[in-house]
């Protein structure tokens, strides 16, 4: 006797929704585990210590760079505007720290003009911005 055999191949398909699941979840894990903290247009190398504190009042930033440039609000100003514009911050009433970033290779005396420009406007609150020390 002789029997027939049939052989019927059955195609599976792929089903994409889990996957889909599973590259969105991935997606949204690393945009919560990562972190943007990017600072557009000077660029200034902090220096670090051991005692880093974050300041919670209202901050004006004002950058130093290596080569001497002074900047408040990501705009390069000289000496005297940069008076003029504290006078103005400090005229609103509200509590302002200024937060001084100057560069490593900042000249120490242009970060102290900076600092003396800052309380000659009426601002006394001012810290020095560090980066946290690195443990080795």
């Amino acid at each position: 006797m002789r029997f027939r055999r049939h052989y019927s191949i059955i195609k599976g398909e792929l089903n994409m929704a889990p996957l889909i699941d599973v590259v969105l979840q991935q997606l949204i894990y690393f945009m919560l585990t990562s972190s943007f903290i990017m600072q557009p247009g000077i660029k200034i190398r902090l220096p670090e210590a051991v005692t880093t504190e974050k300041v919670q009042e209202r901050e004006l930033i004002i950058g130093v760079s290596a080569t001497g440039g002074i900047f408040l609000k990501d705009r390069q100003v000289s000496l005297e505007q940069l008076e003029r514009l504290l006078r103005a911050e400090a005229s609103t009433g509200q509590p302002v720290t200024v937060i001084i970033k100057g560069d490593q290779q900042a000249r120490h005396g242009t970060v102290v003009a900076v600092m003396d420009k800052v309380r000659q406007a009426g601002l006394s609150k001012i810290a020095i911005a560090t980066m946290p020390e690195i443990e080795r």
